[in-house]
């Protein structure tokens, strides 16, 4: 996630969400696990969705909303407590992974709740964090200093983000976390697919989004570039212009235009793709810090 930028749209494994400019919510997919129940939401400013890598997982996943009074919303599969945010208050950011949802309260200190059998969800000891994000094993935060700290799975050297400096944003998801650093040149660490590295030779990215095994970035002058596994077509981007958000899931990609229309790349299955009834009405995706 992006320091001060508030998520307007989310993509996970088989659904999509997006804020509306009232602050309602929208969804659209497979709701089996009740991911999609957010037609009741309001007065929200920011989405996550909980992306599920593995296909043994399938139509197990969750929503997360943030509220403008600093409370948190969710919805979905609980397995593992990850929709237990209840009591959360004073949040300024939230992130959704595999069976875990961080939050990041307005001290800079981080909330946790779901899965801990990787450690992905040792989050107590972090200070100073403006932003967070989740991949299937590993949770990363953005210092205010420009800095990131990670805790989780490192087997693929996924958590290797102690040496970066002057970021704007991270984002993790499966084996992998990217890094979009102020000069707007993007890091990577970990294990990706083949074709991810190539992020390192991207220029001029103001936002990065990861999917579980796809990366995308969108330029300065809103173009939209992708890389990593294109089996569905979800890196079929190319012709995307003024963008400015996006969302990668497992196999799609949804984007959000500065006139309020969508655009949608990948694997349409469950209707995940089905974004054309939200043109209009969605939160422009500013920063807001």
């Amino acid at each position: 996630m992006e320091r001060g930028r508030r998520l307007v749209l989310a993509a996970a494994r088989r659904h999509s969400v997006a804020v509306r400019q009232d602050g309602t919510v929208v969804a659209v997919g497979d709701g089996r696990a009740g991911e999609c129940d957010v037609d009741h939401w309001n007065n929200v400013v920011a989405v996550a969705a909980g992306n599920v890598h593995t296909a043994r997982n399938t139509g197990k996943s969750h929503t997360v909303g943030l509220r403008s009074d600093g409370t948190v919303l969710a919805t979905g599969w609980n397995h593992d407590h990850q929709c237990d945010t209840g009591a959360w208050r004073d949040i300024a950011a939230i992130a959704a992974g595999w069976r875990r949802t961080l939050g990041v309260c307005s001290d800079g200190t981080v909330l946790a709740t779901g899965r801990t059998t990787e450690s992905a969800c040792d989050v107590s000891r972090w200070r100073d964090i403006v932003a967070v994000s989740c991949g299937d094993w590993h949770s990363v935060g953005l210092r205010d200093d420009g800095s990131a700290v990670a805790t989780g799975n490192n087997q693929r050297g996924q958590c290797g983000v102690e040496a970066w400096r002057n970021l704007t944003a991270v984002e993790a998801d499966s084996v992998y976390t990217v890094g979009l650093k102020a000069d707007r040149r993007v890091l990577i660490t970990g294990a990706p697919t083949i074709g991810l590295a190539d992020v390192d030779t991207w220029e001029d990215i103001v936002t990065v989004s990861a999917g579980s095994q796809h990366a995308v970035g969108v330029t300065a002058s809103g173009r939209v570039l992708a890389v990593g596994d294109n089996s569905h077509g979800q890196c079929d981007v190319e012709k995307w212009e003024h963008v400015v958000a996006v969302a990668a899931g497992s196999t799609h990609t949804i984007g959000l235009c500065s006139d309020g229309s969508l655009v949608s790349a990948g694997n349409g299955a469950d209707g995940r793709r089905d974004i054309a009834t939200w043109a209009g009405r969605l939160s422009p995706g500013r920063c807001d810090g």
